[in-house]
């Protein structure tokens, strides 16, 4: 394995723990700890904490190491007016080229997403909706759009992370109906719910700091 994609397979685990919750906002990022628990070098870890901080996932700082990016609810205003913009143009194109072998997956994540809901763990869900827009995305056929929406899609995630399972039933309901305007083929409702759906997380998210801060 070379050192390129030892360090890409770091930075995967590295941002799976970050987007699931398990390493929180403001949490820092111990080099010869990760090592450690990943059985690996500092050299790859080193390299997964550069190319995440350029992702906006990580914040380096000079002499005092990496940190978990915190994100401001200024910053999430600002991530939420670009995301559900595109959310929306990325549901009008899904429904626009309809491609039947992604619609069926969407429909299997959809099933799954359903069911945790119900009785799945804050991790599970955190996957399932990332794998429930990344395969929207992939529905675009936009490659350009997939790639822009991803970032904006894991930063927003590090704040939504705080709705947690009081909003899973909601998720997925309108994952439900995005899906359903999707397989119709109705560009104009699929758009209006993915951008919909967007603003309604970032709701509950300001609801949620303002509960916390009280």
């Amino acid at each position: 394995m070379s050192d390129r994609s030892l360090s890409e397979l770091v930075s995967e685990q590295i941002r799976g723990r970050i987007l699931d919750g398990t390493l929180k906002p403001g949490e820092r990022l111990v080099e010869d700890r990760l090592s450690a628990e990943l059985g690996v070098s500092r050299v790859p870890v080193r390299e997964a904490l550069r190319g995440l901080s350029a992702e906006g996932l990580v914040t380096l700082l000079p002499r005092r190491g990496a940190t978990v990016v915190e994100v401001t609810p200024e910053t999430v205003t600002e991530l939420v007016e670009v995301r559900a913009l595109l959310e929306g143009l990325n549901a009008r194109l899904a429904a626009q080229r309809h491609d039947p072998e992604i619609v069926a997956q969407l429909e299997d994540t959809l099933a799954r997403g359903n069911e945790a809901a119900e009785t799945g763990t804050a991790e599970e869900l955190a996957r399932l909706n990332a794998e429930f827009h990344e395969r929207l995305a992939e529905a675009s056929r936009n490659s350009v759009l997939s790639d822009v929406m991803r970032g904006l899609r894991e930063r927003t995630s590090i704040a939504f992370a705080i709705n947690g399972r009081a909003r899973a039933r909601e998720d997925w309901e309108e994952h439900a109906g995005i899906l359903a305007a999707v397989i119709a083929g109705d560009a104009e409702l699929a758009a209006l719910l993915a951008n919909r759906h967007v603003q309604n997380a970032a709701a509950a998210f300001a609801n949620s700091m303002k509960k916390s801060a009280a």
